[in-house]
C-alpha cells in the first residue's frame, strides 16, 4: 500500500459518467485512480495489483459488488467504499455484512465521497479513532492498540479498520451504554448516517470474538439505548 497521504483506488463503475467525475474528483485529492467497468475485471486487478481502496459499485455487469467485495475480503482486508442506488436498504446492509467499510447512496455529492475515502484510508493506515497505546485485556481477548492487533487465546483475530475501532472505544468505555448515534459520531466521526451501519459492524464483532455471537455476553444489546462492553474478567485492563 502508497506510504504517503495519496492512495492507489480502483474506481468500479459501469456507468462511464460516474466512474468519470469520481476519478476527478480523487485525482484533485491526489491519488492515482484506474476505473474498470465490470465485476470480474475489477478482481481480476484488484488481486493481480492490490490497491488501496476500491470504490464499488453494487450492480456491475459479469460479476456484482457484492462478490466482488466477498472475494476480496477472502484473500486480504483491502478497503472498500460501496456504490448502492438510493432505497435499497437491504442491500447496504448486506454490503456491509459482506466486508464493505462504508457506503455512498447514488445519487451522492462526489466531494462527500472524496471525504469518506479519505475517512477510510485514515483509519486503514493506522490512524483509527481511537488512538494511542496501550494494551486492553478481557480474559482471552487482547487489544493491541499500538499494533492494531487483536487476539482471542492463541488465535490472531482479523478485523476492518472499522471493527478494530468500534472494539476498542467500546472496551476503553466498559459498562457504558452508547445509542447507535453516538457511536456514529465517536467512531465512524459522523454527525449522520444510518444506524444500520452501526448494527451490521456490532453484528460482524460478535461473530469474531463472542464465544456464542446468538448470545452475545461482551458486546450486549442495551434495549431502547444501544450497545454497551461487558468484560468477562473480573478485573479488566484497559491501559
Amino acid at each position: 500500500m502508497s506510504t504517503s497521504s495519496a492512495a492507489r483506488i480502483l474506481v468500479v463503475d459501469d456507468d462511464p459518467t460516474v466512474a468519470e467525475v469520481v476519478a476527478r474528483y480523487l485525482e484533485r485529492d491526489g491519488h492515482d485512480v484506474e476505473c474498470v467497468g465490470d465485476g470480474a475485471e475489477a478482481l481480476r486487478r484488484a488481486l493481480a495489483d492490490p490497491p488501496d481502496l476500491l470504490v464499488l459499485d453494487l450492480m456491475l455487469p459479469k460479476m456484482d459488488g457484492l462478490q466482488v467485495c466477498k472475494k476480496l475480503r477472502e484473500r486480504w482486508p483491502v478497503p472498500v467504499i460501496m456504490l448502492t442506488a438510493l432505497g435499497e436498504e437491504i442491500d447496504r446492509v448486506v454490503g456491509l455484512e459482506t466486508g464493505a467499510d462504508d457506503y455512498v447512496t447514488k445519487p451522492f455529492s462526489p466531494r462527500e465521497l472524496a471525504l469518506r475515502v479519505q475517512s477510510v484510508l485514515r483509519r486503514a493506515r493506522g490512524a483509527p479513532v481511537m488512538t494511542g497505546t496501550g494494551v486492553l485485556r478481557d480474559a482471552d481477548l487482547r487489544v493491541d492498540i499500538g499494533a492494531h492487533e487483536v487476539r482471542l487465546g492463541d488465535q490472531e483475530v482479523m478485523l476492518t479498520a472499522r471493527e478494530f475501532d468500534l472494539l476498542a472505544y467500546l472496551m476503553r468505555n466498559p459498562r457504558q451504554a452508547f445509542s447507535r448515534q453516538a457511536l456514529l459520531d465517536q467512531v465512524w466521526g459522523w454527525s449522520f448516517g444510518d444506524s444500520s451501519t452501526v448494527t451490521v459492524h456490532v453484528r460482524r464483532l460478535r461473530e469474531k470474538i463472542e464465544p456464542d455471537p446468538t448470545a452475545p455476553r461482551r458486546i450486549v444489546t442495551v434495549w431502547g439505548v444501544g450497545y454497551r462492553y461487558e468484560p468477562m474478567a473480573a478485573s479488566m485492563d484497559t491501559t
